[in-house]
């Protein structure tokens, strides 16, 4: 699995943290994808890694946890998903391979498709994404399940199929990336390497998946949508280990972990995740698609729409957050409210390395890094950013990203007259 990536784009989550490492539906980004890779028979897996690599390997450990065997190699730099891949030449030891990027989120089902479509006789198979736009990602021309070329970011654009970026190859990819030419960006890249691989006759075997299946995290919104899929693929059925008082309403698939409080005059709408050490109302309303990570505290009277509100945070009383992400230890003052709809309904734009682009999403909400802090009646506006540690004075209407470490806070004077 390749987990060197630093994940620029998705700040100011990844300032404090690898975005492999990311919470979604209950557990990191990472953790879900190896769990799949565990139920589809696979159990010793070599992770290349780079930025923060201590805490992923902090964090992850052997793989005991997870019933698997995790060793770790050091890219050593950002040099390319072919040379990541070299770094498990000697971990595969002349077998074929399965080879997953450590950003997606995915049903759990595509690994096991891509394995079994795999035989000795290919170079190997690789999940391919129908998607209505491919301009963003590495388009596929097929001929059947026949892989032809791999087109980085078309500027044509439309409806196509992308590389999914999950592969079972034959170990003579190995020898295909020692002749591999570094790109214009001074990497080498794996679509290159397939490339001149099918030159030389190489059979590429694609195996097609549905949008709903697939979410490549490498912008704020996608944790949104990783959290969405695998909210449905992961909650069966409801889990109720926590306290539920009378007069709280669960309905649909809730999961309420042991040790978590849920308080009179509660409506949850599942799917929802509630962690071990939340305590949620009294009176608040939390819908479908919201992840609470350990310890949130949320206050009397909020109301939380499909966000994720990480470990530790405390959402103040009065407050509404709407497709939001809430970093750890965040303080949110009452009355706090992420607004998540422009006025003329357009699609969102953030700012995304230092460029305007569009979410492509009328509802989307704010995303705050790790301590930030807000007074009362603080109002965010769409696609706001805030950087981790940084605070937000009372009354203040953000309508610009606040970088690390700041105080943003508007000047109000206050007059005080005589009485007639």
């Amino acid at each position: 699995m390749l987990a060197a990536g630093k994940g620029v784009r998705l700040e100011p989550l990844s300032l404090t943290r690898p975005k492999h490492l990311l919470p979604v539906a209950g557990a990191p980004l990472i953790v879900h994808t190896l769990k799949a890779i565990k139920s589809s028979g696979v159990d010793e897996t070599l992770l290349v890694v780079h930025y923060r690599k201590d805490a992923l390997s902090s964090y992850l450990g052997s793989g005991a946890s997870i019933g698997m065997k995790i060793s770790y190699a050091e890219q050593g730099g950002i040099f390319g998903t072919g040379h990541a891949i070299t770094m498990a030449e000697t971990f595969t030891d002349g077998e074929p391979f399965l080879l997953i990027y450590g950003d997606l989120a995915f049903d759990p089902k595509l690994i096991e498709r891509a394995l079994t479509a795999f035989n000795k006789r290919l170079s190997g198979t690789i999940v391919g994404v129908d998607l209505d736009d491919v301009s963003q990602y590495g388009a596929m021309e097929l001929e059947g399940d026949r892989l032809r070329k791999l087109v980085e970011k078309p500027p044509s654009g439309g409806p196509g199929t992308i590389n999914g970026g999950i592969y079972v190859l034959g170990p003579q990819i190995f020898k295909q990336i020692d002749k591999t030419p570094k790109s214009s960006r001074g990497e080498f890249e794996l679509t290159t390497t397939i490339n001149l691989a099918i030159d030389q006759g190489g059979d590429f075997r694609v195996v097609r998946s549905k949008p709903n299946e697939w979410v490549d995290v490498g912008r704020p919104w996608n944790l949104l949508e990783a959290n969405k899929l695998l909210l449905d693929c992961k909650i069966v059925q409801s889990s109720v280990r926590g306290e539920v008082e009378d007069g709280a309403k669960l309905h649909g698939k809730v999961v309420v972990e042991e040790g978590a409080s849920i308080l009179s005059g509660a409506y949850i709408e599942g799917p929802v995740w509630i962690s071990s050490g939340c305590r949620v109302g009294p009176n608040c309303y939390l819908r479908p698609y919201t992840y609470l990570g350990r310890n949130v505290k949320v206050g009397n009277s909020c109301e939380i729409k499909a966000s994720i509100i990480m470990e530790d945070s405390h959402v103040g009383h009065l407050s509404y957050i709407g497709d939001s992400v809430i970093g750890s230890k965040c303080n949110l003052g009452a009355g706090t409210i992420t607004a998540n709809l422009r006025f003329d309904e357009e699609a969102i734009k953030m700012n995304i390395k230092e460029e305007r682009v569009s979410s492509m999403r009328k509802k989307l909400g704010a995303f705050l890094g790790d301590e930030v802090k807000t007074g009362i009646n603080v109002s965010l506006y769409p696609g706001i950013k805030i950087g981790p540690r940084s605070w937000v004075g009372p009354h203040t209407a953000v309508v610009k990203d606040v970088p690390a470490g700041m105080i943003a806070t508007s000047r109000v004077e206050l007059e005080i007259i005589p009485r007639r």
